[in-house]
């Protein structure tokens, strides 16, 4: 088919230039995916299904330790929450994709591919440059056969030299198939669900804050340039980023992140969110054989939030 006009680009876009990379980071195929390692040991692995689209799991961060719920990816972890079985670790989907709903048909509910799905078509790269590594692939957004879009989606992992990991992820949408339309909805888009002991509502010390300064419940639903959740893990304090370039699709996005752990960036939810004078928001028809992208950073540290070092770092993303 033809790629003509971008839209804006969806590319999820987690980046941090290679030159401030360090560590031997590699990407090689599995039963279920490719794994990530860096110097050796498991970073993520990239799952082709995750309930019903792809998802990385498990998160490990600098500290090497599990950043991400277990649940539902991996096996049960005792004490570890059981709710929300659509939240799958770091992925993308979203309700209301022409209707309908990618979000939570997320599951493993043993239905296949009957209904609405993310399917895996093919590894377009998986390659291993050193400092970095780089996947790509290619997937259907399908409601049981009929195919609504498709997208294309490049992921990088890299490390900074103060030990930080980032993740680059661009996901381009394409409307191959027709006019399609991402609703106003609070449910997307692209998510992370932080490990149980870094949640605020775990009272451990989980905390929220925003590029604008709000926190916690004063953060959900707004604009912000970035947001960082951080909390405990094993008795150590560490943190994941997620900013959002200058580049994208409606570049403050609203953030629908929550003390219960769900963390995600959408620049699509409008009218579920407070404050509808802060930024308008709302849905987006793609026309057909067009595309719209959006760009993200995902960066996972070590230590509570320092809001300049944040902002530094999200410079340094802009700048790019």
């Amino acid at each position: 088919m033809r790629r003509p006009s971008i839209l804006l680009p969806l590319s999820v876009v987690l980046v941090f230039s290679s030159a401030t990379a360090r560590g031997d980071v590699s990407a090689q195929r599995s039963d279920r995916g490719a794994v990530v390692k860096i110097d050796g040991k498991l970073f993520t692995e990239y799952l082709t299904k995750a309930g019903q689209s792809p998802s990385m799991w498990p998160i490990i961060g600098p500290s090497g330790k599990a950043m991400t719920r277990s649940y539902p990816v991996g096996a049960a972890v005792d004490g570890e929450t059981s709710d929300h079985p659509h939240h799958q670790s770091l992925w993308l989907t979203h309700d209301k994709v022409s209707g309908t709903d990618f979000w939570l048909a997320n599951v493993n509910n043993g239905k296949g591919d009957a209904g609405p799905h993310i399917a895996h078509r093919e590894f377009v790269e998986v390659e291993s440059q050193g400092p970095t590594a780089r996947i790509a692939t290619r997937n259907d957004w399908m409601n049981g056969d009929e195919r609504i879009c498709e997208d294309d989606r490049t992921i990088v992992y890299g490390t900074r030299d103060n030990g930080d990991r980032w993740i680059d992820f661009t996901v381009t949408i394409h409307a191959s198939d027709g006019d399609v339309t991402f609703g106003d909805t609070k449910e997307g888009t692209f998510a992370v669900r932080v490990a149980d002991t870094m949640r605020v509502d775990a009272k451990l010390g989980g905390r929220i804050v925003n590029s604008e300064g709000q926190t916690n419940e004063g953060a959900w639903g707004l604009p912000a340039r970035w947001v960082d959740y951080t909390g405990p893990v094993d008795g150590e304090t560490v943190g994941i980023a997620m900013m959002s370039h200058p580049s994208s699709f409606r570049p403050r996005p609203r953030w629908h992140v929550r003390t219960y752990g769900l963390f995600t960036a959408n620049p699509f939810g409008q009218s579920d969110f407070p404050q509808p004078e802060v930024a308008k928001q709302g849905a987006v028809t793609i026309k057909k054989g067009d595309s719209l992208a959006l760009r993200y950073r995902v960066l996972l540290h070590r230590g509570e939030t320092n809001a300049a070092e944040i902002e530094q770092a999200y410079q340094e993303f802009a700048a790019e």
